[in-house]
């Protein structure tokens, strides 16, 4: 009886933690994609060759496509689209790639531009399969310069689509023939008859024809393999391809009448760009998702091995799971964290996103291109953690770590380099109308480490340091060099930033926990990703008077502590990631400790 009651308590705590994570709505946004992917169909395949596995991945997106009632209802929602990311990632890298690309910028792309009034039965249904071209050889941070051109021809009401040299080739996209007919949504510079250059377009092409053969007009090459996700990744060009009037995706930012007269609500061409490219801003969150979801996936495999796994103990002649050894333990903790952290921003940022207003859209258009670039570098560094963790057998595709683990190199690069990205951001954080928080007023020796407001305050004393560093920078440099002197502790403010707002956010989840023991153990989450970001900037702190030198003293004791409460439950932590039992039994080293 007493077991089952203890049973009973830590199904509740489990429920209490996953509901922290996915919210309430996990059985509407999350469950479906879970028990879908959790189905053997989806299980790893081993000795496919790499075009076999790109061949896999297009038709598991079939599968994807049939067990959606409406695929456009999908595009339009966006936690359920980022949803699909997170459960998608761990089983099949290439699926999470080409789904995306279809979804996400090809459909989404069309539905956005007077989608309405098109016939996307092809689309959805997969008839044809869409891709999505924009960057080109010689432009990929720069792709407001793009060259490709969509030049108007008044005399046949059409365009004529060309690539004006090899460096305009567009790069890197799936359009070769595998997994069948293809139609891409082709970023160009509108061209009208008066030579006028209204700036960059999306325009609808067909690629190939039924067979999967490239249509007269268009080159396809296929580009070497990569070490990511297995995706049929080519160079395309155009020969003067003509495209019909209605191939120009138009909507308020751009209109092009039959007569050639061109309209537009937004002057600057930049902006107009912007605004064709939009869906990017919601690939940044597909691409967040996806990385979150690989995370959970190897940190859940991770800590069962090392429960699994048996090794020398620390008495002569006696055997303990490789979790029993401090050395292994804390740093697989030190990623839990993270990993709830950063699970935790991307919730608040997608519910930002979701709820935002126009006169707000910047504003959260930089949050989400922060948080992309932070998570998708900590994903990096907690699988890298899981795949030492596990040793040789973290090496195995067949474990599911580390071909996911390469695979999240590509969510760092697309839909945005996370360093370009955060240049920018770093840019409007220091010349938009960000202020950091004022330092608080009472003195840090009557504050307690133990305080998670304290802890919050100490994040954004950080933050407000390295601001204040950076526009001390900005000011002192010489025209020219300017920003070079300014953009280290830029960065710096930005990775500051995105630690304070993912702390936080976990903070609320853990004052909002509906059972006593998860909001025990969130806390001390909180506290453990804090403290050691605390830790590494205590310098600092301590220099501006935020910490005081018993504090500084006392941070690895407090840290060990935390680290002392959490230990137990690990598992616990781990079981709230909802990966799937059939999803574990599918990987070797959660049911044998070794191969």
């Amino acid at each position: 009886m007493t077991t089952q009651i203890a049973s009973a308590q830590d199904q509740s705590v489990n429920a209490a933690l996953t509901r922290a994570l996915f919210g309430a709505d996990f059985d509407q946004v999350h469950e479906p994609w879970r028990r879908l992917f959790s189905s053997s169909t989806f299980h790893y395949r081993e000795g496919l060759t790499p075009q076999e596995r790109t061949e896999l991945s297009y038709a598991r997106l079939r599968l994807v496509n049939k067990a959606l009632a409406d695929p456009e209802d999908l595009v339009t929602d966006v936690e359920r689209l980022a949803a699909l990311h997170e459960w998608a990632g761990p089983v099949d890298p290439g699926l999470g790639t080409v789904a995306s690309i279809h979804y996400n910028l090809f459909l989404g792309s069309l539905l956005d531009h007077d989608g309405a009034r098109r016939d996307l039965r092809e689309f959805s249904e997969l008839r044809r399969i869409g891709t999505f071209l924009c960057t080109e050889a010689a432009h990929g941070n720069s792709a407001a310069q793009l060259e490709t051109t969509a030049t108007y021809d008044p005399e046949s009401g059409g365009f004529i689509l060309h690539t004006p040299n090899p460096g305009a080739r567009k790069w890197m996209p799936n359009t070769s023939s595998a997994g069948g007919p293809k139609t891409a949504v082709v970023a160009a510079r509108l061209i009208t008859s008066d030579g006028a250059d209204h700036g960059i377009f999306l325009f609808l092409t067909p690629l190939s024809d039924d067979e999967g053969n490239p249509l007269p007009g268009v080159t396809v090459r296929r580009l070497p393999q990569t070490t990511t996700a297995p995706v049929d990744h080519c160079a395309t060009g155009f020969d003067h391809l003509r495209l019909p009037y209605e191939a120009l995706l138009q909507a308020d930012h751009g209109r092009l009448a039959p007569d050639g007269t061109f309209t537009s609500s937004i002057g600057s061409p930049r902006k107009r760009f912007l605004s064709s490219i939009g869906r990017i801003t919601t690939g940044k969150l597909c691409m967040s998702a996806y990385s979150l979801g690989t995370t959970r996936h190897a940190l859940t495999i991770a800590v069962r091995h090392a429960y699994n796994r048996y090794t020398t103990g620390m008495t002569a002649g006696t055997s303990v799971p490789l979790f029993a050894h401090r050395s292994h333990h804390t740093p697989l903790l030190d990623a839990l964290a993270t990993t709830y952290a950063a699970t935790l921003l991307h919730r608040s940022t997608v519910s930002r996103w979701v709820h935002s207003d126009p006169a707000e859209r910047d504003d959260v258009e930089r949050l989400i291109a922060i948080a992309k670039g932070w998570i998708t570098w900590r994903a990096r560094e907690v699988m890298t953690e899981c795949r030492e963790r596990c040793g040789a057998q973290g090496l195995f595709l067949a474990n599911g770590i580390a071909g996911q683990l390469v695979a999240n190199e590509g969510t760092i690069t697309a839909e945005g380099d996370n360093l370009v990205i955060w240049v920018k951001a770093a840019g409007e954080l220091l010349l938009g109308n960000f202020t950091p928080r004022p330092p608080g007023t009472r003195p840090a020796g009557e504050r307690d480490l133990d305080d998670p407001e304290f802890l919050q305050d100490l994040l954004a004393d950080t933050e407000r340091i390295w601001h204040q560093r950076a526009r001390t920078r900005l000011r002192a440099g010489k025209p020219g060099n300017r920003w070079n002197r300014t953009v280290t502790p830029a960065l710096e403010l930005v990775d500051a930033h995105a630690h304070r707002l993912a702390a936080a956010a976990l903070l609320t989840a853990a004052e909002q926990a509906a059972h006593d023991e998860a909001r025990h153990l969130l806390h001390h989450v909180h506290r453990l990703f804090v403290l050691r970001r605390v830790a590494a900037h205590s310098g600092d702190l301590l220099a501006d008077g935020r910490l005081t030198p018993d504090q500084v003293h006392r941070l690895p004791d407090v840290t060990e502590a935390v680290i002392d409460e959490l230990e137990a439950h690990a598992l616990t932590l781990t079981s709230a990631f909802g990966v799937s039992q059939d999803t574990l039994l599918d990987h070797p080293i959660t049911t044998q400790g070794s191969m």
